[in-house]
């Protein structure tokens, strides 16, 4: 199994490299000169969103709880139908007007280059942490394939994605997911019958686990779902890893359809690694750390071929979302911080040059932040809670009233944020109408408010 998951990243690595000799400029890096079709647009979406936590974190949380894992995904399917007809045809049509690379370009037009460099600041630091959870997602892999050590998968995991990135960004990207998309879905498809099989069907997990709320839709309990849904459905249609993929749409109809059949598989997707996860639960019980589930599952519960088909899909899982991650970083750090604010004059090729560095410095950073997390949900927990909290209120007003201004955006990303580090930390949370709100629930809910407050009070103008 180990030999067909190096193989099969040697194989990655080479499209990134043959790709890459046709990206010749930063916006060939950035939107791949704005020419993917709705069918690229959506393998490049569903491979980017079917990742660690959507795979190995999903199959965790079900084996735990049981089917309400299936919120995690389903929230995320949601916010990429909103990002399909709502969010996504908007601002792409701004950005083809302005020929804009990242989310933070609109930013810095609509409200200020100030507020663009504080969001561009705290999705760095976000976004270091997803990066990471997908590491730990290819080192639970690779540790239970052939007993590598956790330091030595991530480390293997950072050095396939940063490398066929770094060769051709977001164009590599495209062409690599559709290998990673085929692989994924054939594992996962293949993996279903026989892990439900193993497990005895529904009957033997419902005789084999005890919990009462295990086959309950809303087991997990009202303030994680809740908490959930505010967290997860934003982040999927505001996120500027997605919305960049979307400026590379060649059309508005490509944004739409695109977008639309990535949210729909999300939706149907979710209910595989539950699946999994549940049959998981009834036949390996006590697993050290859940996020073995998985892995575990697909070596232990199927025939050869079977698993060595799924694990290489969970490998293609993570890494296809780890070149997101990666696009994001490198968007952050070279467009909207080094170019906007070091070094506004930077030529097209050492803008290029700077981008490919900084992909390979940020694969350096995420491996030494993998080593130091607990668990991929935690880590991905950190990013959707602060992306969240800190664009929604700005970029939905900012798209559909001119009243919006910098002062509310500002205020209700700080605010926002602040108020979410605070009750995390602290442990607090708020009970509504009997319903207890988690951290991230009332920063975002706060964001709302104030941005919504400065739309009723002022009537400030936007920059453009």
């Amino acid at each position: 199994m180990l030999s067909f998951i190096f193989v099969y990243a040697a194989v990655l690595v080479a499209i990134g490299a043959i790709t890459g000799r046709k990206v010749k400029s930063a916006s060939d890096f950035f939107v791949a000169g704005r020419k993917f079709g709705a069918g690229l647009l959506f393998t490049s979406l569903i491979a980017a969103n079917i990742g660690a936590g959507s795979t190995v974190g999903v199959a965790a949380l079900a084996y735990t709880h049981g089917v309400s894992a299936w919120w995690w995904i389903g929230s995320a399917g949601i916010g990429s139908l909103i990002l399909a007809y709502v969010v996504g045809p908007k601002i792409w049509r701004i950005a083809r007007e302005h020929d804009y690379y990242t989310l933070s370009d609109y930013l810095d037009a609509r409200y200020s280059r100030a507020f663009s460099g504080i969001i561009a600041v705290m999705m760095s630091v976000g976004t270091l942490a997803l990066f990471a959870g997908q590491l730990l997602g290819i080192a639970w892999i690779l540790d239970v394939v052939a007993g590598i050590p956790k330091v030595h998968g991530v480390i293997i995991g950072a050095v396939v994605t940063t490398l066929y990135f770094a060769a051709g960004g977001i164009l590599s990207s495209a062409f690599v997911n559709i290998v990673e998309l085929a692989v994924i879905l054939a594992g996962f498809i293949v993996a279903v019958p026989f892990a439900l099989s193993y497990a005895g069907g529904i009957g033997g997990i419902k005789s084999a686990v005890s919990k009462e709320t295990y086959f309950d839709f809303f087991g997990m309990g009202s303030t994680a779902i809740i908490g959930y849904i505010v967290m997860l459905v934003p982040s999927f249609f505001i996120s500027p890893g997605l919305i960049g993929k979307v400026f590379a749409a060649e059309n508005e109809r490509a944004v739409k359809v695109g977008t639309a059949i990535n949210g729909l598989v999300q939706l149907v997707f979710a209910v595989i690694p539950v699946i999994i996860g549940m049959s998981a639960g009834a036949c390996l019980p006590g697993l050290s750390r859940a996020d073995l589930a998985l892995p575990l599952a697909m070596k232990e519960m199927m025939p050869f071929f079977a698993a060595g088909l799924a694990l290489a899909g969970i490998f293609a899982a993570e890494v296809s979302t780890a070149d997101t991650v990666l696009y994001m970083l490198a968007g952050s750090l070279t467009n909207d911080i080094y170019k906007r604010f070091m070094n506004p004059a930077v030529s097209d090729k050492n803008l290029l040059r700077i981008s490919r560095i900084v992909t390979v410095v940020c694969g350096v950073v995420g491996v030494i932040l993998a080593l130091r997390l607990e668990s991929i949900i935690s880590a991905l927990t950190i990013f959707y809670s602060l992306m969240s909290v800190s664009l929604s209120a700005p970029l939905v007003f900012g798209l559909f009233t001119r009243r919006a201004g910098n002062s509310g955006a500002v205020m209700s990303a700080v605010l926002g944020a602040g108020l979410t580090v605070y009750m995390t930390f602290s442990g607090l949370t708020w009970e509504v109408m009997g319903v207890r709100l988690n951290a991230s629930t009332c920063g975002i809910l706060l964001s709302f408010a104030v941005m919504g407050l400065q739309v009723l009070l002022t009537r400030e103008e936007p920059r453009s």
